[in-house]
């Protein structure tokens, strides 16, 4: 397994700060394994893992058994199953307030950030783990396959793009079959895959509730409900739109995306390169695969950009301050249009990105307009 030391580091230095670390992410991400690697490493460290019965059933006095191992860092897999362990472990921390205590993994943003905020405030430090990022992967994936297939391990990994799509595959079907109803979401499989694939068709447009909700036949709660499912499990992510004192009128629904490109593949039927090069969703899905890197590398405040006449810019972030835009383009010899240009007159960013996949070094196209290739433009914003 590729092994991603920078995160191995970060948990460390966690662990040295507070009493819980819980590390939030989708379902087979790489959490666990980060966590096993400590392991190795570590003689002090119990894994738990909560879908498995025999470690379940060592909890059935939690307190006794965290008192009996008051020594050793405890990890708690899949933590958002067992909610009632949050008040337990809150007044464990307050006996004895020693860092790196407890070690939490979730799939489940909203159940396990919830019950440890009500809990465990001013106890527990967060940690978000995503699929590969592209600065991550190791040098036999190239652009191409990583865009295909994805940044979950097992599947851009996979020795063939055959293997690859059977993964994800079995991955959405377990998804919506068993991991939502675990958490409590009773929605038909069938339903939830629908809706999934809906939002794939869409990939990168306004969110548009009367549309889906028609195509489904189901009423705007339900679709918004739909939404949050599938954005507290990491799945979908709404991007909301930029709002500055213009005079034009402006865009105010947000625009919706498939987080990860090779479940976005899947779900379309996309089984390859050459399938998705002659796709509809092509230019979306490299908008997608663009905003989702930069956003989980940066964790900052993120917009995107549009006039009610149509003038647009796909991503905007602010830095330490500064407005930066980014453009989304899928072509190895980006044209920005005028509606780029326009838009750019009215935001005024400090310096703009046309993302790209050339094959060449970054270049400037105009004075604060690069062209950069996705890890080029990466490696600059996390300078910043």
């Amino acid at each position: 397994m590729y092994l991603r030391r920078n995160l191995e580091s970060e948990l460390q230095k966690y662990l040295k700060i507070f009493p819980i670390v819980a590390i939030l992410g989708p379902r087979q991400c790489g959490k666990s394994t980060l966590v096993k690697q400590l392991l190795t490493t570590e003689s002090n460290v119990i894994y738990l893992d909560l879908q498995n019965l025999e470690d379940l059933n060592k909890l059935q006095d939690p307190r006794l058994f965290f008192k009996t191992n008051s020594s050793k860092t405890i990890c708690l897999d899949e933590i958002q199953l067992v909610p009632e362990l949050f008040s337990v472990l809150r007044s464990i921390v307050d006996e004895d307030r020693q860092n790196g205590k407890f070690i939490l993994l979730g799939s489940a943003s909203r159940d396990l950030v919830q019950k440890s905020s009500e809990s465990l405030a001013g106890r527990i430090g967060y940690l978000n783990l995503t699929p590969f990022q592209i600065d991550e992967i190791p040098t036999i994936v190239d652009l191409n396959t990583f865009w295909n297939r994805g940044g979950f391990p097992d599947s851009v990994l996979s020795e063939n793009d055959e293997f690859s799509s059977i993964w994800r595959e079995n991955f959405l079907k377990t998804y919506v079959e068993r991991d939502l109803p675990q958490l409590g979401f009773q929605t038909p499989a069938l339903q939830l895959r629908r809706f999934l694939t809906m939002c794939a068709h869409n990939q990168g447009q306004l969110l548009n509730l009367s549309k889906l909700g028609s195509s489904m036949d189901l009423t705007h709660p339900s679709i918004r409900k739909y939404i949050d499912i599938f954005e507290q499990t990491f799945i979908l992510r709404s991007l909301p739109p930029f709002e500055i004192n213009v005079k034009k009128r402006m865009v105010k629904s947000p625009k919706i995306y498939v987080r990860d490109s090779g479940l976005l593949h899947q779900l379309l039927g996309i089984k390859n390169n050459e399938a998705l090069f002659g796709h509809p969703v092509f230019g979306s899905s490299w908008e997608g695969l663009v905003i989702e890197q930069l956003l989980s590398a940066l964790e900052c405040p993120a917009y995107f950009f549009r006039t009610a006449t149509g003038d647009e810019l796909d991503l905007v972030i602010e830095l330490n301050g500064k407005i930066l835009a980014i453009e989304c383009k899928a072509s190895t010899a980006p044209q920005p249009t005028k509606g780029f240009y326009r838009a750019l007159e009215l935001l005024q960013p400090y310096h703009t990105f046309i993302v790209a996949p050339i094959n060449s070094e970054s270049y400037q196209l105009q004075e604060k307009i690069s062209v950069c290739r996705l890890k080029d433009v990466l490696k600059q914003l996390k300078s910043y």
